[in-house]
C-alpha cells in the first residue's frame, strides 16, 4: 500500500484508510467482536495503517474492537478517534455537543484505555461545539500533545473560520468531512483553505454511504437500524433519480476494467496528494476491492471525462436529516 502525508505535521498514513464505524453501528447488523477484530487485522495484512474510530461509535464498542485488533501491531499503525459529544454512563447522548476542556481530557483518557494504547495518533473534534471557543478546544488538545497522549489534532465537519482559528493555536493535521463524486461541496471553500494552510483532508463516505458502489437501487431495503433510512438522498424516490450518476460511473469504470467503487476512490486520490479516503465495510471482499484502488491511476483524460459526465447529473435529496445538518459547522 502506498503512503501519503496528511498536511505539514508529519503524519504519514496508508493512501487508503479504514473507517471502522460500520463494524459497530449505522449500516445494518454490526459484526461481533471476533469478526470485527478479524476484519481489521485483514486490513493490516493488506497494507492499511490508518484506522478511524470514535467514542460515539457504539458508543465505545467500536474503540474496544479497534483496540483489541490493533494492539499486537500498534507500532505499525495510526489510530484516529474523536471527542465532542455528551454521553452518559449508559452510553446515551445526554446533551448534544460537549467540547469543554474537562470533557476532552476525560474522553482522551477513556479512549486510551479502550484502545489499549498510550497515545492517540490523531484526535479529532467530532463536531464544532458553538458553546466552546475553538481556541480553548485547540489549547486543550495541545496540552494533551505536550503530555504525549495525543500526536496530532484534527477537526471534523468544521468551516473555514474555525479551521483558521484552530490552526493559529496548534497546527491542524487533518480535516475530516464528507467528500465524494456524490458530494463535492468541500471544493468550494474548504479544500482551498486546507491547501493554503498545509492541512490534510480525510474524506469520509467516499463511496456515498455505499451508493456509488452500484449495489444500491430504488428497490433496495435497509434494515430498521440502518441510518440511511433517515437520509433524504436514500428515499426510494431520490435513489431512483440518483441512479443516473451511478450508471455514468459504471460505464466509465467498465471501460477501465475496474469497479465503480474503485473509480470513486481513485478519483479522490487523484485530486490532491494529501487526501486519504476512509471507506468502511464489514466484508473482506469489499475491503480488498477498496484497497486495490490505491494502485489505480486515472489519466487526465479520464478525470476530465468523469468531471464532464458528473456535472451533467443532478443529485436529488440532502445528504443528512435536518437534525444531523444542525451539527455541521459552515
Amino acid at each position: 500500500m502506498k503512503r501519503r502525508k496528511l498536511g505539514n505535521t508529519g503524519l504519514e498514513v496508508s493512501a487508503i484508510g479504514f473507517g471502522c464505524m460500520g463494524i459497530s453501528q449505522s449500516y445494518g447488523l454490526p459484526l461481533d467482536t471476533e469478526a470485527g477484530v478479524s476484519l481489521i487485522r485483514s486490513a493490516v495484512d493488506i497494507g492499511v495503517t490508518f484506522f478511524d474510530t470514535a467514542e460515539i461509535y457504539g458508543p465505545w464498542v467500536n474503540e474496544e474492537v479497534v483496540g483489541a485488533a490493533l494492539k499486537p501491531v500498534r507500532d505499525q499503525v495510526e489510530i484516529a478517534t474523536k471527542f465532542g459529544w455528551d454521553i452518559d454512563a449508559s452510553g446515551n447522548r445526554t446533551g448534544g455537543l460537549n467540547s469543554k476542556p474537562e470533557r476532552i481530557r476525560y474522553v482522551a483518557e477513556e479512549s486510551l484505555r479502550r484502545l489499549q494504547t498510550d497515545r492517540i495518533d490523531l484526535f479529532y473534534q467530532h463536531r464544532v461545539d458553538p458553546s466552546v471557543p475553538i481556541e480553548e478546544v485547540a489549547g486543550t488538545v495541545q496540552d494533551l500533545m505536550k503530555e504525549g497522549k495525543v500526536k496530532h489534532f484534527g477537526l471534523s465537519e468544521a468551516g473555514v473560520d474555525v479551521i483558521r482559528r484552530a490552526n493559529k493555536v496548534v497546527p491542524v493535521a487533518a480535516l475530516q468531512s464528507e467528500y465524494s463524486l456524490w458530494w463535492r461541496e468541500p471544493e468550494e471553500a474548504i479544500i482551498p483553505v486546507l491547501e493554503e494552510l498545509g492541512i490534510g483532508f480525510v474524506p469520509f463516505s467516499p463511496l456515498g454511504k455505499g451508493f456509488l458502489t452500484g449495489k444500491v437501487d430504488e428497490n433496495t431495503t435497509f434494515l430498521p437500524s440502518d441510518f440511511r433510512n433517515t437520509v433524504p438522498r436514500f428515499s426510494a424516490e431520490n435513489r431512483k433519480g440518483n441512479l443516473a450518476l451511478v450508471e455514468v460511473l459504471k460505464k466509465i469504470a467498465a471501460a477501465k476494467e475496474i469497479t465503480p467503487a474503485q473509480l470513486a476512490l481513485s478519483w479522490i486520490l487523484a485530486q490532491k496528494p494529501w487526501m486519504v479516503p476512509i471507506p468502511g465495510t464489514t466484508k473482506l471482499n469489499r475491503l480488498e476491492e477498496n484497497c486495490a484502488a490505491a494502485n489505480i491511476e486515472l489519466t487526465s483524460i479520464e478525470l476530465a471525462e468523469i468531471s464532464e459526465a458528473v456535472v451533467e447529473v443532478e443529485t436529488k435529496g440532502n445528504r443528512y436529516s435536518e437534525e444531523a445538518e444542525r451539527t455541521i459547522n459552515r
